[in-house]
């Protein structure tokens, strides 16, 4: 009988710990998208006082950060889809290995990025 291969992986413990970890960014990264979306929507209910005036350079700073909430709102959307994913890995046990080196990322990198599916080894090799 063969045996299989040892997979190299974070115990079930430290991927509860990770999981933890995701699920408090991600309570907090939704949070923090329903206020952005809230801003927006102040600012898109706020426009329309009154039809006949005239654009003001007060329209053209409103519109400019309506668009910078849009892209910061668009931001924490990619950050939300990264933490999920991550805790799809969690629950498959393949959370925390490097897509590139297969070697298990650095506990404290995870802590600090629990969305990282890169070692600062495969990091470094990427950004030569």
């Amino acid at each position: 009988m063969e045996k299989a291969p040892s997979v190299i992986r974070y115990s079930d413990s430290d991927l509860a710990e990770f999981k933890e970890i995701i699920l408090r960014k991600l309570d907090a990264a939704k949070k923090e998208l329903a206020y952005l979306q809230g801003l927006i929507t102040r600012r898109d209910e706020g426009g329309d006082m009154d039809e006949g005036r005239y654009m003001t350079m007060e329209d053209g700073s409103v519109s400019m950060e309506r668009e910078q909430l849009s892209q910061l709102a668009s931001r924490q959307i990619t950050f939300i889809d990264h933490l999920e994913k991550a805790l799809m890995r969690v629950e498959n046990k393949t959370y925390g290995i490097c897509r590139v080196t297969g070697h298990l990322i650095d506990k404290a990198r995870l802590r600090a990025v629990p969305h990282a599916t890169l070692s600062m080894e495969a990091k470094s090799m990427m950004n030569r």
